[in-house]
This record gives C-alpha cells, sequence and structure tokens, in this order.
C-alpha cells in the first residue's frame, strides 16, 4: 500500500508540473519546428506505456483497497481478539486427492453442522468437495438445495484459503459414476485417525465417495485445534444464507428491535417433535393417538411404543406451552417483554398458546410481524422459514429453547461467539419435579420461583468448559453448542477456565 501511494503521489506531482508550465508554452512561438516522425513515433509509445502503468497501478490500488475493507469488516464483527483466521486469503494450491460428495440429513441446524464438519473432512484429506446436497426425504419434505438457502459464491469464495469447492462433477466422472463411485456413511464421532487411515487409502480405489449420511461424523473432542477453528470460521463465516433470506430477516429484526427488547423463545412443541419424542404431557386421547399414527407411518423411526411420563422425568420432553409460561414468570421475565416465537406450527395451534400468551401478551411470530406477500416465496420450504428464526434468534437480547435439539444447540453456541449473548438452556429433568410440586400446590410459588432461578444461575450462556466424555461421545457436550477453541485468545485462557471447574 505505502509503495503505491509513494507512485501515485510521484504521478501527482508530474500532473502538477506539466500543469504549471502550460502558461509558458502558450506564449511561445506558434510556429514551432516540424518534429520528425520517428521521435512522434517514439512519443506515443511513451504516452501508450505511461496510460498502461497508470491504469495498472489504479486496478492494483482499488482491488487492494477492496480487500482490505472486506478483511477490515469481517473482523469488525469478529468475537476473537486476534483472528487468527485466514480471511479470503489466495485459493490453497493442493494436488487433490478425489472428490467428496456428501449428502446432508435432518433439518436446517443438523445439515449446517454436518456441512461444517464435512468441509473439515475434505480439508484434512485434500479432497474437492462438491457443493452438499441438502435432505429432501425427511419429515419436512423441503425440496430447498444448497443454493436456496445458503450463499454459494460466498461459500465457496470464503473458503478458496482452505478447500477446493465445486458445484459438480466432472463430465468424465459424471459418465463413470456408478464404476468410479464408493456409497457410504461415514462412522460416527469419527477421529482425525479414522478418515486418515479408514477413508483416506478408498480414494486409490475409487475417485468420488459419496457420504450419504453426515450428522455427527467428526468428533466434538480431541482434535486438532487448527481443525476445530476451521469448524467454526465455515459456520460463522462462510455458510451465509441468501441474500432474500438476510433481508427479510433483517426487517425481521428491525421491526422487534423498533418495539423494544425482545426473547427469541424456541418453543419446540411441533407435530414431528411430540410424535417421534413420544411426549403427550397434556394432549388429549385423540392427539395421543394422531401422534402414535405418526410415528408408526415412519418406519426408520425406530422407536414405536414410548411411555410418555417416563421420558418426560427424564427430561426428554420439550416444555409444555404452559409449563413455558410458568418458568418464563419464575425466570424473572416482565409481563410486557417482547416473547418471538422461533418455530414452526404450534401443535393444538392458539388455544395451546392461551396460557403464554395471557402471561405474555406481547407474544409474536413471523407470520404476523409479516405481510403474507411476504413470507410466500418460503412456504412450503420449512428450512427457508427455520432459517429466518436462526436470524432472529442469534439477533435477540434473550435466547430460550425449551428442549436442546439441534436448533437450540447450534444458536447457543453462535451466540457464545459473538460475545456470550444470554442463551438460558432450561435444565428440564429438575424442573418437571418442580413443576409437578407447584401443581399440586406442594411448594409455593415463592419457593418455585427461588428454586427455578438457583437451578439455572449458571446455565445462562457464560464462559464454560465443554465437557468431554471419551467412550459415550453421545452424551458429551455437543461441539456446537460450545465450540471453545474458538471463543478464547489462547489456549491457557481455555484451560484456566476448565481448571477453575476441575475439567483439564
Amino acid at each position: 500500500m505505502e509503495s503505491l501511494n509513494a507512485r501515485y503521489e510521484q504521478l501527482d506531482q508530474g500532473r502538477t508540473r506539466n500543469s504549471s508550465s502550460l502558461p509558458s508554452l502558450l506564449h511561445q512561438d506558434p510556429s514551432p519546428p516540424l518534429i520528425p516522425q520517428r521521435t512522434r513515433s517514439r512519443m506515443w509509445f511513451v504516452r501508450i506505456c505511461s496510460a498502461i502503468l497508470i491504469w495498472t497501478c489504479l486496478v492494483h490500488l482499488f482491488t487492494v483497497g477492496h480487500l482490505w475493507d472486506r478483511r477490515f469488516s469481517i473482523r469488525s464483527v469478529s468475537p476473537l481478539p486476534s483472528p487468527s483466521f485466514p480471511l479470503l486469503a489466495p485459493a490453497r494450491i493442493y494436488k487433490s486427492n478425489g472428490y467428496l460428495k456428501v449428502s446432508c440429513n435432518g433439518g436446517l441446524n443438523q445439515m449446517r453442522s454436518a456441512i461444517c464438519d464435512m468441509v473439515t473432512v475434505a480439508r484434512l484429506l485434500n479432497l474437492t468437495l462438491l457443493l452438499p446436497e441438502l435432505d429432501k426425504t425427511s419429515f419436512w419434505a423441503d425440496q430447498s438445495e444448497f443454493g436456496d438457502i445458503f450463499n454459494v459464491e460466498h461459500f465457496i469464495h470464503t473458503l478458496r484459503s482452505e478447500v477446493h469447492i465445486v458445484e459438480g462433477l466432472p463430465k468424465n466422472l459424471q459418465q463413470e459414476f456408478s464404476n468410479t463411485t464408493l456409497i457410504m456413511p461415514p462412522v460416527s464421532w469419527s477421529s482425525e485417525a479414522y478418515y486418515l487411515q479408514e477413508i483416506l487409502p478408498l480414494f486409490q480405489k475409487y475417485k468420488v465417495i459419496h457420504f450419504k449420511k453426515i450428522d455427527a461424523r467428526l468428533a466434538n473432542n480431541g482434535l486438532s485445534m487448527e481443525l476445530q477453528k476451521l469448524r467454526c470460521y465455515v459456520n460463522y463465516h462462510a455458510l451465509k444464507f441468501t441474500e432474500q433470506i438476510e433481508v427479510l430477516g433483517n426487517k425481521l429484526i428491525h421491526i422487534l428491535k423498533e418495539r423494544g427488547s425482545f426473547v427469541a423463545l424456541h418453543l419446540r412443541y411441533e407435530m414431528d417433535m411430540l410424535a417421534f419424542s413420544g411426549c403427550t404431557h397434556g394432549c388429549s386421547e385423540e392427539e395421543v393417538e394422531e401422534l402414535k399414527r405418526m410415528r408408526y407411518a415412519y418406519p426408520w423411526w425406530r422407536e414405536k411404543e414410548i411411555i410418555s411420563e417416563q421420558r418426560r422425568m427424564l427430561g426428554m420432553c420439550p416444555l409444555t406451552p404452559e409449563e413455558t409460561s410458568l418458568v418464563l414468570q419464575a425466570i424473572g421475565l416482565e409481563r410486557d417483554i417482547q416473547i418471538y416465537i422461533a418455530s414452526g406450527e404450534i401443535y393444538g395451534s392458539q388455544k395451546r398458546l392461551k396460557e403464554l400468551h395471557s402471561s405474555f401478551p406481547r407474544l409474536v411470530k413471523k407470520e404476523i410481524l409479516l405481510n403474507p406477500e411476504e413470507l410466500k416465496q418460503f412456504q412450503n420450504h420449512s428450512s427457508q422459514m427455520a432459517a429466518l428464526d436462526y436470524l432472529v434468534s442469534i439477533a435477540s437480547d434473550v435466547f430460550i429453547p425449551t428442549f436442546d435439539g439441534n436448533m437450540a444447540k447450534v444458536v447457543e453456541g453462535h451466540r457464545r461467539y459473538l460475545g456470550f449473548k444470554k442463551s438460558i438452556v432450561l435444565d428440564r429433568r429438575k424442573l418437571m419435579e418442580l413443576l409437578d410440586s407447584y401443581t399440586n400446590q406442594t411448594v409455593s410459588w415463592n419457593e418455585f420461583v427461588s428454586a427455578v432461578q438457583l437451578i439455572h444461575e449458571n446455565r445462562m450462556g457464560q464462559p464454560a468448559p465443554r465437557k468431554a466424555i471419551s467412550d459415550k461421545p453421545k452424551e458429551e457436550d455437543y461441539f456446537y453448542s460450545n465450540p471453545q477453541e474458538c471463543l478464547c485468545n489462547a489456549q491457557t485462557a481455555c484451560r484456566t477456565i476448565g481448571n477453575e471447574k476441575g475439567v483439564t
């Protein structure tokens, strides 16, 4: 930059000197001697070369300035005190060991974290990654492609310094796809060693490996710091929603903020959640039968006969809207606070929200804040609708999920990354006993309030170590709910947090 500035100063000085000499030239003999043809050709040659040089400098200056501004703008919103990510670095040149094709499964946030994992695997194995395929066969039957939800150009360009990403296979491999492709699911919660020792050698025989299921296929813990940070870089910088989703999401946020502070409540009391979990507390007999029929209608769901109350007392059920109303009051939310419901259609519709709405009259959702025409383009696309709720949840003053599903976990981690924004993670197992005791009038309201607040004083999204259980990865804290490697300025800071809690 300094050399370019110096060059432009010299050019400006040259232009000034030439301008100051113009008056004296005007007073010279109007009939100057004829310039030889050879000298005139040289003059034109010098002029053309100078013009090319100037334009080259201008182009370089504009490009460098644009990249500098872009780099600064990304760093300015990053919560990391000293970002270590190579932002918009030159494309990484490496000899590709083959093509990795991935098919996501699950809802938006399950697919989101899986995509981050697969980019990391492609980087580890020096693979060319095909643009991920999204799930179209799950309960939601959303036909959205990757480019309908995420900004493809931004995704590819932002990761150019890490992984080569392409939108499709070369024609010769498309024609030989069945002969050159191995279709398989990788082993869940796998380490770097598994991919290096088990998967990489397969590319000596196959040019393409197609992972059919990619959720939770990379370990939470035990990975190198570089790979853990790459997972964060993909999640918080490369995966950007499309312009249409970003614009409408920002409009929702603007409307809510104009009206004051707001809480994003991820009320996971939806039909699919209740059917597959077997949680029917508060439902009528007809509703219980309807949910059971739905569970049996999906053969891929293994559990069929479920005892609802047993599951509820283990804390494995989402809170009902009525239970949520009591808990939010006990936590200390004011009656006039805005509460944005970040979810799909609530099972039982408005009648199940009656008590919650009575306690918190400023209860809103996107269908209330926006007109039908604005949401029309996203209807019948559950993942795109979920993306709007995701943006609002990230921007809210407080985030409260009533179930620890994928959205709850990924949003919690994103809010930690944005400076440990308050997220109240409810302890449902302890709450069930308390709620029943209050309902049975064995504890008073004041006792209920004190107990609820005591339980959650250390569950507000503040810095905490990620729980690791080497032989039980499903019981560990999920990496994307607490990506602590990306939240500390130095490893010593992370260790300090862990040592305070007796964790190494």
